[in-house]
């Protein structure tokens, strides 16, 4: 049956679009949840305003999740987990896990629903698509480390703050020579105008 769908339904189409669906789908889905209408001459006439709106919010929308999908594809989300030797996890990263952890590092609101895919079980790299739309599939970067692990920026930090406190030593005790330098000749300068004095007299 052809459906004129009222509002975007994920992996179908977005609102104001008509759509072929099984007849199942669209009796006791789609238009009981209000999704969606049947799509027959006098509502398609009359929905042609509604149609012509829906498409400048179409337009709308690709550019959102055309640069949406920069931003995720840009991302790498890093997780630390519990694992055996072969490096399969005791639990899993979920994808309700992924869309917190993304949702957190962009500022975001993608819904639960758009990742769609099986818990991640095993340390290393994944790509964990996120479907925005049917046009728009960003892949995010997930990294699973063993718990304990420290991540690479991390140890650079520590390589810095070590390198950093070296060289403060060794300017404290440049510092500290240069004193005693000053000292000493302060010292000699002193007893050779005694000296001196003790000569002349």
């Amino acid at each position: 049956m052809k459906v004129l769908l009222k509002e975007d339904v994920s992996n179908l189409g977005y609102a104001g679009e008509v759509m072929d669906v099984a007849d199942g789908y669209g009796r006791n889905y789609l238009i009981p949840q209000g999704m969606a209408v049947k799509a027959t001459p006098g509502v398609l006439t009359a929905a042609k305003t509604w149609r012509e709106r829906a498409k400048v919010r179409l337009a709308e929308l690709r550019k959102e999740h055309e640069a949406l999908s920069e931003r995720i594809a840009d991302t790498r989300l890093i997780f630390h987990a519990r694992a055996g030797e072969t490096g399969k996890l005791y639990g899993s990263v979920t994808t309700n896990d992924v869309v917190d952890a993304l949702n957190a590092e962009l500022g975001t609101s993608v819904d639960r629903r758009s990742v769609v895919g099986e818990p991640l079980r095993q340390l290393g790299e994944h790509q964990v698509t996120v479907r925005l739309s049917r046009d728009y599939q960003p892949q995010v970067m997930v990294y699973i480390h063993p718990e304990g692990d420290l991540e690479p920026e991390e140890e650079v930090e520590e390589e810095v703050v070590e390198a950093e406190t070296v060289d403060e030593v060794e300017v404290e005790e440049v510092e500290a020579e240069s004193e005693a330098e000053v000292e000493e000749t302060a010292d000699a300068e002193e007893a050779s105008e005694e000296t001196e004095e003790d000569e002349a007299s």
